[in-house]
């Protein structure tokens, strides 16, 4: 990928760095951002001049179409730090692609990929100072656009805000994770927009999840919307499932997220020699197999976590254990793409890019 910058884009630097008045062992995910952000609008049918300016509140007025009918796609994405200090992001340009999937699945304007590569590119070297290097640190990419055309009518907007905001980050869970199968909500349906990153598919998560975390699990397993037969993904992850030596996964649809991790992570597998199907997965399937003693491992694969490995499920009030395993398929899996992210190992798929310093 060429990382030179051809867009115009107008900087404005910060006076005096906040990075000095950060704590980066004590980290709360996702709730301190660096010193810069990027931003441009679409006006007038075309998007404007792109800019980096400090980061700041915004103006927005109260009629803006993204609090009312929620036009507003987001992306996840991480850079990393070698121990030489240099910088590097992982397949940037699938998450370029992904937001305009997204954009265009809720009539948002597609955002022109040479100012999605060149606003990251200058931002990465604005703001490399708060990336720092070390297993699990990170920092965490937020590109996002939303509608700002004022008024209540109820149609797509004609004004647009793009912007990406970087926060650094330490590991995404702590501890073990323990989910629920859910048998009544569902995350997406046929026809609707699982398939993309929409803040309302988030937003309608929160509820359901709210019911399990006070029963005491971490997360959901959502199942489809049409029987609750099949499993779909992890809260906010794809999910696998190793039953024998085999991974399974769900295929990628209307409702379910095509996740650049969850590719990649099937991409290492298969060099790997691991038998890897991508089909339906149903609740029957994993319950038998955790009866019998054939299922292994269950583990979510995301951007924020990269694998987080899950020690029980919960299914019609029952409890399910998964073994505890030495050198399971997620702590292999974890390590190759974790080496490869932070270019401590030969990277043959031509994944990690440089952001030359």
């Amino acid at each position: 990928m060429n990382t030179n910058i051809s867009t115009k884009i107008d900087i404005e630097k910060i006076v005096n760095s906040r990075i000095s008045e950060v704590d980066f062992e004590n980290l709360v995910f996702g709730s301190t951002f660096t010193d810069h952000m990027f931003e441009c609008d679409f006006v007038d049918g075309e998007w404007q001049t792109p800019k980096i300016r400090p980061y700041q509140a915004l103006m927005l007025e109260p009629s803006a179409k993204v609090f009312h009918y929620g036009q507003a796609v987001f992306e996840g994405m991480k850079a990393y730090k070698d121990d030489d200090g240099r910088v590097w992001l992982f397949r940037p340009e699938q998450n370029q692609k992904r937001i305009n999937i997204s954009a265009k699945r809720m009539a948002i304007p597609e955002f022109p990929e040479e100012y999605f590569m060149d606003g990251l590119i200058t931002l990465m070297k604005m703001d490399h100072e708060w990336i720092k290097p070390g297993e699990g640190n990170s920092l965490y990419i937020r590109p996002f656009v939303m509608a700002t055309e004022p008024g209540v009518v109820a149609s797509r907007s004609n004004n647009y805000k793009f912007m990406i905001i970087c926060s650094p980050v330490k590991p995404y869970y702590k501890g073990e994770v323990r989910v629920e199968i859910a048998q009544k909500y569902s995350r997406a349906a046929d026809g609707g927009v699982g398939f993309a990153k929409a803040a309302g598919n988030y937003g309608a998560q929160f509820y359901p999840t709210k019911l399990a975390i006070e029963k005491g699990y971490q997360q959901v397993i959502w199942t489809d919307s049409n029987t609750h037969q099949y499993l779909e993904e992890a809260g906010t992850m794809n999910v696998f499932f190793r039953v024998n030596d085999t991974l399974l996964t769900a295929p990628t649809s209307d409702r379910i997220l095509d996740g650049v991790t969850r590719k990649s992570l099937i991409q290492l597998a298969q060099d790997m020699g691991i038998s890897v199907e991508v089909r339906p997965v149903a609740v029957k399937e994993i319950l038998e197999a955790s009866n019998n003693g054939t299922l292994k491992e269950i583990f979510g694969a995301g951007t924020a976590a990269v694998i987080s490995p899950i020690v029980s499920f919960a299914y019609d009030e029952k409890e399910y254990d998964l073994p505890r395993l030495e050198n399971s398929y997620a702590q292999q899996l974890k390590k190759r793409v974790t080496d490869i992210q932070y270019n401590r190992s030969e990277d043959p798929y031509g994944w990690r890019v440089e952001v030359k310093l």
